[in-house]
């Protein structure tokens, strides 16, 4: 990615806040570059460690190995490093590496799209995070949101992987660019209307804008299932049209078409909400003990998640409702019952959360304790985009619990293999 060294950071920040937030009468025109702040930097940052190293959840020991006298023992035989189990995350990829960049891999952060944004490049340095999320809306246009991705990628500074870069871009009432260098995108319900070979086409253009900002991941597509009959009922999904139709048919052949546009423009994506918010009433975002008391493990809707899996998505969003068919106890993302499901289907992919840092349906949990819960669950990557200041308190309770339980130390390094998989794809 290309490195961006911005200046003049004061009186920057004020330029850029004013174009990221410019208000419901956006440009007409695309604005003029900015100056973005330029994230405070520090030259301490921890060595590579070794290849060859154990993929312990700790730092490689420096023990060294007892030598061996002279003509006492035979020469050893070098032994081969198995082939990881087919739908297993291959572990090679993180060995060597600290617990705490491993669990930088599996969190990621808001960074607010209107300010401020020096936050959000501290944490991404200090806490080794290898993903941001674009939140929030701008009208500023292409232009300012590259300058802001390119300051994210700088205040990363990872050698090793890529930073995952983020957004909903959905269209209609979820999308977060907009301005010169982004189409108005239709909600998925007009989408629906179109012919899928159209909406691919469309959405190869729309994931080429995405591209160019510097996105990589567009948290979409909505493949909810939503009743006819309850749509206009159903908070989340149905009354803002985030649905593509009503039909298990339309559903699957639409939201993949669109999926498979942005792949095209090599933007990856992410299916979502997991197993279904379409049978809701409540918004988990804003409500707390949102239910679904129908879906479960042989729903239609599930069938509509398979056949996103099939088309290669390489995420799967959950959803943070309780599902009472599958686990009567807990959100589906703190439920090893529905995250299982979705390995079930086939998927050996990264499972993300639903924001887990500002979310009224989790408020009770503990901040930390969302992030082991759900890493605990199967998920390998946590999102905090709407408070962003929740990620230092994840990291650090997923740290502090890898350290003191194998078992979840075992958990963190699965994740944060998938997590490093998934991002080779952004090098091709």
């Amino acid at each position: 990615m290309t490195r961006f060294h911005p200046s003049g950071r004061a009186a920057a920040t004020v330029l850029l806040v004013a174009a990221l937030a410019a208000g419901c009468a956006g440009p007409t025109a695309e604005p003029d570059p900015t100056t973005l702040p330029g994230p405070a930097r520090t030259d301490a940052r921890p060595s590579t460690p070794s290849s060859t190293a154990p993929a312990g959840s700790g730092s490689p020991s420096a023990s060294a190995a007892p030598s061996v006298p002279t003509g006492s023992a035979s020469p050893r035989v070098p032994t081969a490093t198995p082939e990881p189990t087919p739908g297993a995350p291959d572990l090679s990829l993180v060995a060597g590496w600290t617990l705490r960049e491993k669990v930088g891999q599996i969190v990621m952060v808001g960074l607010p799209v209107e300010g401020p944004f020096q936050p959000t490049f501290d944490m991404l340095r200090d806490e080794q995070l290898g993903g941001v999320f674009l939140h929030g809306r701008t009208t500023a246009g292409r232009r300012p949101v590259k300058k802001l991705v390119n300051a994210a990628v700088d205040a990363a500074a990872q050698d090793k992987q890529p930073l995952f870069v983020a957004t909903d871009q959905e269209g209609g009432a979820v999308q977060v660019l907009r301005g010169a260098g982004f189409s108005d995108i239709p909600s998925a319900l007009d989408q629906a209307e179109l012919d899928p070979s159209d909406l691919r086409a469309r959405s190869r253009a729309w994931g080429d804008e995405l591209a160019a900002a510097g996105v990589n991941l567009n948290l979409a597509p909505v493949l909810d299932l939503v009743p006819a009959a309850t749509a206009s009922s159903n908070a989340p999904i149905g009354v803002f049209g985030r649905n593509y139709g009503y039909s298990v048919e339309s559903v699957t052949a639409h939201g993949n078409a669109f999926a498979q546009g942005q792949h095209d423009a090599g933007v990856q994506t992410s299916i979502k909400h997991f197993p279904g918010l379409g049978r809701v009433t409540g918004n988990t975002d804003d409500t707390a003990g949102v239910t679904d008391t129908v879906t479960g493990a042989d729903s239609p809707s599930l069938d509509v998640f398979d056949a996103g899996i099939e088309s290669g998505s390489g995420l799967v969003m959950m959803s943070s409702a309780i599902y009472t068919q599958i686990d009567p106890k807990a959100p589906a993302v703190f439920s090893p019952a529905a995250v299982g499901l979705v390995r079930k289907l086939g998927f050996d992919g990264v499972i993300i959360s639903d924001d887990l840092s500002a979310a009224v349906q989790v408020e009770r949990v503990p901040t930390g304790r969302r992030a082991v819960r759900a890493v605990d669950a199967g998920v390998d990557l946590v999102l905090a985009s709407a408070r962003p200041a929740a990620a230092p308190a994840m990291v650090g309770a997923l740290v502090r619990t890898a350290r003191d339980d194998p078992a979840f130390a075992a958990k963190v390094d699965a994740a944060a293999a998938r997590v490093v998989a998934a991002k080779a794809d952004l090098q091709r």
